[in-house]
């Protein structure tokens, strides 16, 4: 509805124009702020945390493993 939309629009996600709606941000970024929301509220903000949390109920395989510790890497 009009109030989840203007809520978008005051967050920088979309711009109303002309009664045009456009993104101002891509798919992807929108999903990654997602993300940082979702582990800031649920999780404190911690990464370890949320990584950990998928521990508890399903076994990471050695992919994932190496998956994770790669990306890892390319931070450092």
């Amino acid at each position: 509805t009009y109030t989840v939309l203007k809520k978008l629009c005051d967050r920088g996600i979309f711009k109303t124009e002309d009664s045009t709606v456009t993104s101002l941000i891509k798919k992807d970024e929108f999903y990654a702020i997602q993300s940082e929301k979702f582990v800031e509220e649920t999780f404190h903000g911690s990464l370890p945390a949320f990584i950990a949390a998928f521990d508890t109920r399903k076994k990471p395989t050695k992919e994932e493993i190496e998956e994770i510790k790669k990306l890892i890497d390319s931070y450092k």
